[in-house]
């Protein structure tokens, strides 16, 4: 190996410690119209600080069913200069807003553990119709969350706004198909031409290492 292509890899390697991407990876910049494009106007995030990236998916959504344990495994490896969340969207229809408020409404109880990927599993591999209030607490009643305490949580003010709130942000980031992932409020990472859900996670990277080269200039 000659001496500047080992200089390389070492500081390839380097960068993968630091952002999770691989060597080859990290010798890539991301390209705007291939990688990405920019959110305008740009979004604010809501940990200041952090590289915040954006998940928007919904449980009716196939590919996000296949994305989602791939998206988990990566997010756990994220650096601690990058925040992870997730935005459920409804696109407007009333099946979808109410997988929107069965997400919140896990979140706020702390029982994702049990729902999450149950209600993917239900839609996607069981055919459950998994969309009307009466089937939703019957779901999670089912996977031994309290009944009171999810119908409470469910018709909660709380949970109202927070579906409120996703409904607004996937308005604000235009965000016009699932899953889509959006980058420090700047920038969605394009899906187009992906040879797969690594490769897409790929793309994902790069822009975060373009988010954090601008943010230390």
């Amino acid at each position: 190996m000659k001496k500047r292509t080992f200089v390389s890899t070492l500081l390839a390697v380097a960068l993968v410690g630091m952002a999770g991407i691989s060597p080859a990876q990290a010798q890539q910049a991301a390209v705007a119209g291939r990688d990405y494009v920019e959110i305008k106007p740009a979004q604010p995030a809501d940990v200041p600080g952090k590289i915040e990236i954006v998940e928007f998916f919904s449980y009716g959504c196939i590919h996000c069913s296949d994305f989602h344990p791939i998206v988990s495994k990566w997010a756990m490896k994220l650096p601690a200069d990058v925040v992870f969340k997730r935005v459920p969207v409804s696109f407007g229809r009333a099946q979808w807003r109410n997988l929107s408020k069965l997400y919140y409404s896990a979140e706020a109880l702390g029982e994702l553990g049990k729902l999450d990927n149950a209600a993917f599993a239900a839609i996607h591999q069981k055919g459950v119709k998994l969309y009307d209030d009466g089937t939703i607490a019957e779901f999670a009643a089912q996977q031994g969350v309290d009944a009171r305490k999810f119908a409470d949580a469910y018709g909660s003010f709380g949970v109202q706004s927070k579906v409120q709130r996703a409904d607004q942000m996937t308005n604000a980031y235009k965000v016009q198909g699932t899953p889509s992932i959006a980058v420090d409020g700047k920038y969605m990472v394009l899906s187009e031409g992906i040879g797969g859900w690594d490769d897409y996670l790929a793309r994902v990277d790069r822009v975060i290492a373009k988010a954090r080269g601008e943010r230390r200039k």
